[in-house]
């Protein structure tokens, strides 16, 4: 006889700020929540995009700053220290139709394969992937003068009062360049058009800022810096696209503001996602299109995309998905499916949940 597929209350799917603070609260509640981090998902090692940034300098608690990765070191322990069963295996299929949810492993998702686990609620924190232009030179400079979090990053002392770079022409590539005023020297905005896709409120105020220069139909072509070990970015070499006039800045810092990727893929045709591939959640929660899924962090949130926002909504889904396994506690899987009230295509369908009450376990 095959064993029987592991059960958990709670699965949840992610491993950076809104995974771990959701597993810590869920495993307070002695809700034994198992966490799937990853083997590289989306190539991305597990704790997300942080593992990528040095310096961590906006994150409450740590005055002198803490490096990105020590960061979900920490989380990560926290998690595992009240009970969290973390498993550094991707999750690379996902049937939400049926109940309970279940859920396959990476080489483990064949037509004719068990599911590696069933679960009552699923917390989605897939996050996601800031573009990268492969320039010439990124891999050596990356979190050594290039960002692509200018908000994160601005403000730690290798770009101040330095010459900085911006590449985007929307309105994130606006207020990145604009909050870097704060901080640089100069900072230049490269825009591949003869145009800016940013508003017009906001086009007017980069063009008039006195710290700004916006070149037109130019480029970025190659990362310049000091050739020794964890040298810094000191130029950047640009190229006009029209004339192919190619020119060197001097530039101590570079931010990509040219759009992130949600990791979706897992849920795309069974959770309602917005028309750049983000998933969809009723205002002010976690909840998604389907009942006893969640979503936390920023596979959901494509405006500020911050380890403190991603944190704070990482608790939202577990309070939520608390809330929803209490509610539904004794009940059949059968009388789970009739009584969900969030229907496909209508993210609206959780206008019939109650209002979470503070739980005195919490």
């Amino acid at each position: 006889m095959a064993p029987a597929t592991p059960h958990t209350k709670v699965a949840i799917i992610g491993s950076g700020p809104a995974a771990h603070t959701a597993a810590i609260y869920l495993s307070r509640a002695e809700l034994k929540p198992t966490l799937y981090e990853g083997m590289l998902a989306g190539g991305t090692a597990a704790g997300g995009q942080l593992t990528t940034t040095t310096e961590v300098e906006n994150y409450p608690g740590f005055p002198n700053g803490i490096s990105g990765p020590d960061l979900m070191d920490s989380m990560r322990a926290q998690s595992e220290k009240f009970g969290t069963d973390i498993i550094t295996e991707t999750i690379t299929k996902l049937d939400l139709k049926s109940r309970p949810f279940r859920l396959w492993r990476e080489y483990e998702d064949g037509d004719g394969d068990a599911p590696a686990h069933t679960a009552d609620a699923v917390i989605i924190a897939t996050g996601a992937n800031a573009r990268r232009l492969d320039l010439p030179g990124e891999e050596t400079y990356w979190q050594n003068g290039i960002s692509a979090c200018a908000v994160c990053d601005g403000a730690v002392p290798i770009f101040r009062n330095k010459p900085l770079v911006v590449i985007g022409g929307g309105d994130s590539a606006a207020e990145e360049a604009l909050f870097l005023t704060k901080y640089g020297s100069k900072v230049t905005v490269l825009v591949r058009k003869d145009f800016l896709r940013a508003s017009k409120a906001m086009q007017n105020r980069l063009l008039s800022h006195e710290k700004v220069e916006v070149k037109f139909n130019h480029e970025a072509v190659e990362v310049l810096g000091e050739n020794k070990p964890r040298g810094l970015m000191t130029n950047l070499k640009i190229k006009n696209n029209k004339t192919g006039e190619e020119q060197v800045l001097n530039a101590n810092g570079l931010f990509y503001a040219v759009g992130h990727d949600p990791a979706t893929g897992l849920v795309k045709g069974q959770l309602d996602l917005d028309e750049e591939g983000y998933l969809l959640t009723k205002p002010g929660t976690s909840y998604t299109s389907i009942e006893g899924v969640f979503a936390a962090g920023d596979v959901q949130d494509k405006r500020y995309r911050q380890a403190i926002t991603s944190a704070g909504s990482g608790c939202i889904a577990a309070l939520e998905a608390e809330k929803y396994l209490a509610e539904r506690e004794g009940e059949s899987p059968e009388q789970q499916l009739e009584q969900s009230g969030a229907k496909k295509g209508d993210i609206n369908g959780a206008d019939n949940v109650p209002e979470y009450k503070t739980n005195p376990l919490l």
